[in-house]
């Protein structure tokens, strides 16, 4: 490959780069003679990887390079000259990791490639392997696949982590996979190795957030389920059990001292069921791992010796069954015990009796102090915990269990003084006697005491702890908290800073303690460390047989094995997780665990880190090989031991050489630093934020606990501090927790960003990216911390402080900065402000950054802006702060209980006149007057008297300088105003610029700049009135203008009334909802609708508590105009709808009343609520009443018709009672003259003449006319003229065609323009149709047939929208004729009232039409065509060349469509004794085939069709063919009944014609033209097979409402056509 050239890194001499600098040295030597080895690469390294005796690097570009012992290929690579992994090129590489003897690789792409050692595993089932292979010499794909989905999906790898014998993967769900040999899997299964990756299954459904392995264990860490209450600050809750009422939960280490040493934590099940397994499968392999001049020897941190140093037993034994029996045990791994085992024989087969074993157990004990002791061996490559079974091997006897543990290299805590065999012998006695009759699981040392023996059992298993998602109960050991605080609400990691709510999680071999579970026993599933949950562990490092956690508060955790003194302490017992000893001042942001070694990066006193080392020293690499020669040859495995080693983290001066280290990695023996040239600035700028961000959080974290919870929890603090100040305090609390979270998370992400500052985007920053958290909580921390200042609760903090901490007050010390000192109460103030310089510090970082680029980049704009925010808020807060003090000092010098009542938290003073340099506008002589501005009211004093004027609805005005010379400045507030005078010009002045920006700062501005008297005069504000007045005790928030509400707002009373809607010049104006309480009914009245000066004016909708629904006009808060009433649905004793016209509240005008309880309809005039006038009534029973009404009865002449067709003629005295004179109509004819009197429906009392008319006798006109229906009915251009002149009010006219035409457009649009404002749930088909009436047509200039068009477009448009006031009004109409046609109102006697009613509207609403378009031509008249456009003219027009302008063809498309139904019905109605002779005669008639049908029709034979096309084929028609004859006539008139207006009806006759006349075409030769004698029999051919239903109610429907222009003309003709087919059907005689 061309590549393979550029493989050897010295042959190109390349130039060091300025970043990804690569350092690596031998752990194993002495401090002060390290050999440091830096690597020089053409390219940044950007991660470095060690495993046991190799490493691998990335390097940018994707490149990934080898060196150290590569076995698998038989190579040695010296570290000069790594070699290039070619087969990864073009692979995207991100990420590598380097395990005990194999390596692993994953790409952008999320693919893992694994090589090297494969014995157990590691390296997965690749593509190109088999099972069968022992090593992978070339990088191969390993396919992650979830297998539980359907499809199987290839599972997307974010990190990856290697140990000797296992893989893990961490997916990009934040899911664990592991592969290899052994338990550290995690995975439920005795079959190994496992080849292929498997999920494990015990951390399903946890956010994992980092993995590491170690030699055969395994750590995780994870997020949090529930947030943990451990070190936060809760809000106040109830007193109980003599608890402070204000207690918070305890420390940390309070809490994790629960009683649960009876629970097994073991997580492992021994079985007979792995005895099947074979052992050896890797030890042959791995001897030929070790290179020359290494040792295969033991480990010297493979274990945790079994005694603490006071000589109690410690061990960690597992002892599932104590009576002897040992003979089923097996490995974790799923391997056998043999007995003997190879190596272990030769010490059982020796001539060393046990005692020996004890003598070297106490010699290594005793005979060496701590700072020098012997050391066997330094290698780690496989102790024998490796090879047996000490992790999981079990003995009944004590002495056994003694050798075990010796023989497998067992190392623990160091004493100094000697201790004597029997003391041993007595120890082990005595913890066999303890274990049996304890009757306890665990099997650590139940003799512990305090604090570790506490934590000896602080971990759950994973199945049963409280964050597993199968069991989300609270943790039995840990009281839970009933609700989460603010500050633990605040840490979601889900807004891309880091979770510091974390948990770790460890599972593996524990015979070292290195899984931290409090004992030496192994752990086949993952297992919560729960001493760790809530220590906000961030990142975990696992070495060969210890472990590492970091902290967010810089504070490493560490448990395992410590021969070499690479936990960096002494503390016992190290099987669970403990602190790390460090000097003061050093913060440690990065950790990584070796073999037998630990590296720390840490913040110094300097900028540049520095690095700690603890672990193994050597004096000579002569003297490690003659130690290793020498271990090689022992035939016991005795424990490693290092020469030299310290108790605590050592510094290693060759840090300062290397530049700014950015990371660090262990492996094997090995240490390797990556680190960066400082150019430019850039990197020292980073490191700096990183370390003072880390440097605040640790002082945060400190001060929170050194002061905050003690104070807090202090029981005596609500006396202390008073009821004000401690609710103050807690909130200064939470804010404060909540400041400390985010600068916790804040720096550990900078520390990630450091890891991988070279890819790194600075415009990533979370100081750029997470500004407005920032800000928002540093503003919230201010405004606590001022408001506890203001109302003096520092110095009774202070006497509480004295109180808590008594004699450690030099406590305090630790917190405070240089120049503080612990005095006064000052101090606290000091030392809780001190937060806010930090925001000074990111500013000047961020500057600092920014000078590294050039101005015109985008990283420079967003450094620079990030710059202004930080400074701006800075000296926003520092202004705060000022502010705080100087209304402190205020309130001490004017102390008093006058003024005490004004002290509130939040308010801080800005001027006050106590020198009378302000007073009151023609005050008197003696008068006394304090004025006092607050940032949120001005406060008029007068003696013991205050008046408060909040600045929301405060309004300042300059009153200009008159020859009195009156300094004077006019205050207005909502219920009064008042005039100040300042005693002098400056002071006037003085006085209105802070008015001026109190009431701008207030109102949302900066309160900065502003100009006398330029304040905002509309505004929104919340205000209580007080006055008298209709507002009286009204709480108001909404809009204001110049001292009233104006605008859009709420007004509420205290009695439950509310308003919400527009106000103006401070009254109820527009549109707005109110509730009224009606305190008889109980219920409250509503109305929805418009206001007009503080009354109900207009349109809306009123529903009254007794369940009747008004909606109509008003005026002045009574019902007047048209307007519907229904009784609503809560009505019992009856049921009615009103709709109508209304005069002051009352029925008055026509309108139409539907008793729904009786079953009657009332249509007619009203007067003062009662029936009065020309009316009809019709019943459910087909009654038919017309005549006049007064007094709300029928009274006076009238006709009465029944269903059967009896009708009479007469006078009425009541509803439905006759007495008078009368004649009486029979169904058959027979008439009764006479006077009649009684109820029609209880029977009548006639005194009269009975006649019979003849048969030859002419018809009576006079009797005719009496019967003759319409007499009394109410002109129907008089019924519903209320509804149309509500229409002519909305455009702005008075009455009908009185106004301004451009009025009236303009209310067109601003009634559009409002809706669009008000109605944000606007579909959008309504919001377009809205967006085209925005576009009027020309309405001034004459109508041609050019714009007729345009103008017809809009009409549709309009009356499709209720908005506009077109379509008001067709709605309306269309309501109201339902409401008087359907139902009981289905009276075929109405019909021809019904069809006058249409005719009206179409006459008032055509001169709406006319009004708003003047150039429309009259009703009837025409449009002349332009004569350079070409016709346009329409199917109403008669003559070619124009256009024909009416009501009907113009507005009945528009209104009939709707009003179709019910006008039909009573068509339908009024045609069924005809419809029905018609449709009997179609049926017979349609029984004869098409033949014998045309010629009983007459049609001539020359019109009978031969051919008829099926589907495309024709076929000839025969005698008995049915319907084969004209089938497209046919089909097309069918469609008449689809269509609802006249002029759609007679199109459809037309082009029924249209297809006649095409189908008879063919038959005939030239042209040919129609005769009626032809036409008409053909033509009632097609009117018989098209089968039409009620074809009599559709002719009668085009003949009442068809276009008068179109009467006489071709479309008559047509129509006439029609009719007298439906005429001759009814009357064709029988065959």
């Amino acid at each position: 490959m061309e590549n393979r050239e550029e493989r050897p890194a010295y042959e190109q001499v390349p130039t060091p780069p300025e970043r990804g600098l690569l350092h690596i040295w031998q752990s194993a030597g002495p401090i002060e003679e390290l050999s440091l080895g830096r690597v020089l690469l053409s390219r940044p390294v950007l991660q470095v990887t060690l495993g046991e005796h190799h490493g691998l690097l990335l390097t940018q570009g994707s490149q990934v390079y080898s060196f150290g012992e590569l076995l698998w290929r038989d190579l040695s690579i010296p570290l000069s000259a790594p070699v290039l992994e070619e087969s990864l090129l073009g692979k995207s590489v991100v990420r590598v990791a380097a395990g005990g003897f194999h390596c692993g690789a994953l790409s952008e792409q999320g693919n893992v490639y694994m090589w090297g050692e494969n014995t157990a595993g590691q390296c997965g089932l690749t593509e190109k392997g088999t099972v069968t292979n022992i090593t992978v010499s070339e990088p191969c794909l390993v396919s992650v696949v979830d297998s539980e989905v359907v499809p199987p999906a290839v599972v997307r790898v974010m990190d990856l982590a290697c140990g000797r014998e296992h893989s893990l993967a961490l997916s990009s769900q934040n899911e664990l996979w592991a592969w290899g040999s052994g338990c550290q899997l995690g995975l439920v299964t005795n079959n190994f190795p496992v080849w292929r990756p498997q999920k494990v299954e015990h951390l399903a459904g946890r956010h994992v957030i980092q993995v590491a392995c170690g030699a055969y264990h395994s750590l995780a860490l994870v997020r949090s389920l529930l947030p943990q209450n451990n070190n936060t600050l809760r809000p106040p809750e109830k007193k109980e059990r003599g608890q402070s009422p204000h207690s918070s939960v305890t420390e940390r280490e309070e809490s994790l001292t629960a009683d649960d040493a009876h629970y097994c934590p073991l997580g492992v099940e021994l079985s007979e069921v792995l005895i099947g397994e074979t052992t050896p499968r890797r030890r042959g392999p791995r001897r030929r791992l070790h290179p020359v001049g290494r040792s295969a020897g033991s480990s010297p941190g493979s274990g945790s010796f079994p005694y603490s140093g006071d000589g109690k037993s410690s061990t960690a034994q597992k002892l599932p069954e104590l009576d002897g029996h040992a003979d089923h045990l097996t490995q974790t791994d799923g391997r056998p015990v043999s007995h003997p085992l190879p190596c272990w024989g030769a010490n059982k087969n020796s001539a060393f009796p046990d005692e020996m074993e004890l003598q070297n157990i106490l010699q290594k004990l005793s005979g060496h102090s701590l700072e020098t002791q012997p050391i066997n061996g330094p290698g780690d490559t496989d102790s024998l915990s490796s090879h047996t079974s000490d992790d999981s091997c079990v003995s009944s006897t004590p002495s056994t269990d003694l050798l075990i543990s010796s023989n497998s290299g067992v190392s623990g805590p160091y004493s100094s003084s000697p201790v004597c065999l029997e003391e041993v012998r007595l120890c082990l006695e005595a913890e066999k006697k303890g274990l049996q009759g304890q009757k306890s699981s665990s099997l650590t040392n139940i003799h512990q005491k305090g604090k570790t023996a506490g934590n000896r059992r602080c971990s759950l298993p994973g199945t049963p702890t409280h964050g597993s998602p199968r069991r989300r109960r609270p943790c039995p050991c840990k009281p839970s908290s009933a609700s989460r605080t603010q500050a633990a609400a605040s840490e979601d990691a889900g807004d891309g800073l880091p979770s510091l709510e974390t948990e770790v999680w460890s599972w593996g071999r524990g015979s070292e303690g290195q899984l931290g579970h409090g004992d030496q026993l192994a752990r086949l599933q993952p297992l919560c460390i729960k001493s760790l949950t809530g220590e906000e562990v961030i990142k975990v490092s696992a070495g060969s047989h210890h472990s590492l956690a970091l902290s967010a508060q810089c504070t490493v955790y560490s448990w395992g094995s410590n021969m070499c003194g690479q936990l960096g302490h002494v503390n016992s017992p190290v099987t669970v997780p403990q602190q790390a000893k460090l000097s003061d001042g050093l913060r440690i942001w990065d950790v990584s665990a070796g073999q037998s070694h630990s590296l720390l990066l840490a913040d110094g006193d300097c900028v540049q880190p520095i690095l700690l080392y603890c672990g193994q020293h050597q004096e000579s690499l002569s003297a490690r090989r003659e130690t290793s020669h020498q271990s090689q040859r022992s035939c016991q495995r005795s424990p490693s031991r290092a020469e030299i080693y310290s108790v605590r983290p050592t510094l290693l001066p060759l840090c300062m050489e290397m530049g700014y280290i950015s990371s660090v990695s262990c492996g094997g023996q090995s240490c390797a630093v990556l680190a960066d040239q400082n150019v430019m600035g850039f990197i020292s700028a980073i490191h700096e934020l990183a370390s003072r961000e880390r440097h605040f959080y640790c002082w945060l974290s400190n001060t929170r606990k050194l002061l905050l919870t003690p104070l807090r929890n202090r029981e005596g603090a609500c006396p202390t501090l008073g009821e004000p100040c401690t609710h103050l305090f807690f909130s200064l609390c939470e804010s404060f927790v909540r400041l400390s979270i985010l600068i916790g998370r804040h720096a550990t992400s900078l520390s990630y960003f450091l890891h991988d500052v070279q890819g790194a985007d600075v415009k990533s920053l979370p100081l750029l990216t997470h500004t407005d958290d920032f800000l928002v909580i540093y503003k919230e921390y201010c405004f606590a911390l001022g408001n506890f200042h203001v109302m003096g609760g520092f110095q009774s903090l202070h006497k509480l402080s004295l109180e808590v901490l008594g004699s450690q007050q030099s406590l305090l010390a630790r917190l405070c900065v240089p120049d503080q000192s612990v005095s006064g109460d000052t101090d606290l103030v000091s030392l809780l402000y001190w937060p806010l310089q930090q925001l000074h510090q990111y500013s000047r970082v961020l500057l600092k950054l920014g000078s590294c680029y050039d101005v015109l980049t985008e990283e420079y704009q967003c450094l620079h802006q990030g710059c202004r925010h930080y400074e701006s808020l800075s000296l926003s807060l520092l202004r705060r702060k000022k502010e705080a003090e100087t209304t402190f000092l205020f309130w001490k010098s004017h102390s008093g209980k006058n003024t005490e009542v004004l002290r509130l938290p939040q308010r801080r003073v800005v001027c006050e006149s106590s020198n009378r340099s302000l007073t009151l506008q023609k005050a008197g002589r003696f008068s006394n007057h304090w004025f006092i501005l607050f940032n949120d009211a001005l406060v008029h004093t007068q003696f013991s008297t205050h008046h408060v004027y909040p600045l929301t609805c405060l309004w300042v005005k300059p009153v200009t300088e008159d020859t009195r010379g009156l300094y004077a400045i006019k205050i207005t507030c909502p219920e009064e105003s008042f005039t100040l005078v300042a005693s002098t010009p400056q002071e006037k002045n003085k006085w209105l610029r802070s008015l001026n920006q109190a009431v701008d700062q207030v109102l949302g501005g900066g309160g900065q700049g502003s100009s006398p008297g330029v304040t905002a005069i509309s505004r929104t504000a919340t205000y209580t009135f007080t006055g008298e007045g209709s507002f009286k005790d009204a709480h108001y928030t909404g809009g204001w203008l110049a001292g009233r509400v104006h605008g859009r707002g709420t007004m509420k009373w205290p009695d439950g009334q509310t308003y919400t809607g527009n106000f103006k010049n401070g009254l109820e104006d527009g549109y707005g909802e109110s509730v009224m309480p009606n305190k008889v009914l109980n219920k409250p009245d509503g109305y929805q609708g418009q206001w007009r000066d503080g009354k109900i004016q207009g349109f809306g909708k009123y529903k009254y508590a007794s369940g009747q629904v008004y909606e109509g006009c008003f005026y002045e808060g009574q019902r007047q105009g048209y307007g519907m009433l229904s009784s609503g649905k809560q009505a019992r004793t009856s049921s009615s709808v009103f709709i109508g016209q209304w005069v002051q509240d009352r029925k008055t005008g026509y309108g139409v009343y539907d008793d729904i309880t009786r079953g009657e309809k009332y249509m007619g005039m009203w007067l003062d609520d009662q029936r009065n006038g020309q009316a009809v009534v019709v019943t459910q029973y087909g009654m038919y009443y017309e005549g006049t009404f007064k007094e709300n009865k029928m009274i006076g002449p009238g006709l009465l018709v029944s269903d059967d067709d009896t009708a009479f003629h007469g006078e009425f005295a009541d509803d439905w009672t006759v007495n008078g004179k009368g004649v009486l109509s029979l169904a058959n004819g027979d008439c009764l003259e006479g006077l009649f009197s009684g109820e029609w429906s209880t029977g009548l009392k006639v005194v009269g003449t009975y006649t019979k008319p003849a048969a030859d006798e002419p018809d009576n006109k006079e009797r005719n006319s009496l019967f003759r229906l319409g007499q009394y009915l109410v002109p129907s251009a008089q019924r519903w003229g209320c509804v149309f002149t509500e229409c002519w009010s909305r455009l702005g006219c008075a009455a009908a065609g009185r106004g301004e035409r451009t009025i009236a457009w303009e209310n067109i649009a601003v009634t559009i323009t409002t809706a669009q404002r008000h109605s944000p749930n606007l579909s959008r088909s309504q919001s377009k149709a809205l967006e085209s009436l925005e576009f009027i047509p020309q309405q001034g200039e004459a109508v041609t047939t050019a714009n007729f068009d345009n103008i017809r477009r809009y009409l549709i448009k309009a009356c499709e929208t209720p908005i506009h006031p077109l379509g008001w009004l067709v709605e309306t109409l269309i309501t109201v004729y339902r409401m008087t046609y359907v139902g009981v109102g289905s009276n075929r006697r109405l019909l021809r009232q019904a069809v006058q009613e249409v005719q009206a509207y179409l006459t008032h609403f055509f001169s709406l039409v006319r009004f708003l378009f003047p150039g429309l031509p009259d009703d009837g008249c025409i449009i002349p065509d332009p004569p350079a456009s070409p016709s346009k003219s329409r199917h109403n027009s008669n003559t070619e060349g124009v256009v024909v302008v009416s009501c009907s063809s113009l507005l009945l498309p528009l209104l009939l469509p709707r009003l179709y139904p019910p006008l039909f019905t009573l068509y339908s109605l009024q045609e069924e004794p005809e419809e029905a002779q018609y449709w009997e005669r179609i049926i017979r008639l349609n029984k004869q085939p098409d033949q014998s049908l045309l010629s009983f029709l007459g049609v001539q034979e020359k019109f009978w069709p031969v051919w008829m096309s099926i589907l495309g084929e024709k076929k000839q028609i025969v005698s008995s063919s049915k319907d084969a004859c004209f089938v497209s006539a046919v089909e097309t008139l069918q469609q008449i009944s689809t269509t609802f207006t006249p002029s759609d009806k007679l199109l459809v006759i037309q082009k029924t014609f249209e297809e006649l006349t095409q189908e008879v075409k063919p038959m005939l030769e030239g042209n040919f033209l129609w005769c009626m004698d032809d036409l008409l029999p053909l033509f009632l051919y097609v009117v018989l097979r098209a089968r039409i239903r009620n074809l009599g109610a559709e002719v009668s429907l085009i003949e009442d409402l068809m276009d008068p222009n179109v009467q006489h003309g071709e479309m008559g003709l047509m129509f006439t056509t029609l009719k007298a087919c439906y005429i001759q059907i009814q009357h064709e005689s029988t065959l």
